[in-house]
């Protein structure tokens, strides 16, 4: 990975947002750094009153090959955030909306299959006569309904089990 200054990493980032405007991802890390060298103890002995400032480390990959990073100091942390944001908010345009009409339709949907299995199927008529097909129809659709209520069960039932 490549460690470079903070300039040249806000313009190799554009450069990367604008390689992959089309089609790509492209994976952001930011982190406190508080390596040393050696091992780093994070509590500070002696009574110290622990205002050691960390810099900050960003890191950037298209998981092929662009690898680059830069440390941050906390000096010119609000001059990077305001440019590292200026650039992240004109690089989003190229994302997708979601589409909350669709959204919307399926949860209507979703709602209103789930109140059907609630609502039992009801059987009335005569068994002969006049209205028989009418009963059929509906000790059809009990059958079904009962069906679709075990199979619900079975679904839940595999879910709590993973």
């Amino acid at each position: 990975m490549q460690l470079v200054d903070n300039n040249t990493f806000l313009q190799q980032l554009g450069a990367l947002f604008e390689s992959t405007k089309d089609k790509g991802t492209i994976w952001l890390t930011y982190k406190r750094l508080t390596h040393d060298g050696d091992d780093t103890v994070m509590k500070e002995e002696d009574g110290s009153d622990g205002s050691r400032e960390y810099p900050c480390i960003v890191r950037v990959t298209d998981g092929k090959k662009a690898k680059f990073s830069t440390k941050i100091l906390s000096i010119d942390l609000d001059k990077f955030h305001s440019t590292y944001g200026a650039l992240l908010k004109s690089s989003m345009t190229t994302l997708r909306k979601r589409d909350k009409k669709r959204e919307k339709q399926r949860a209507e949907q979703l709602a209103k299959r789930k109140q059907r299995m609630a609502d039992p199927v009801v059987i009335d008529g005569p068994k002969r006569g006049n209205g028989r097909r009418k009963r059929q129809r509906q000790v059809k659709a009990a059958l079904k309904h009962a069906d679709m209520k075990e199979r619900a069960a079975k679904r839940e039932e595999a879910r709590t089990k993973q």
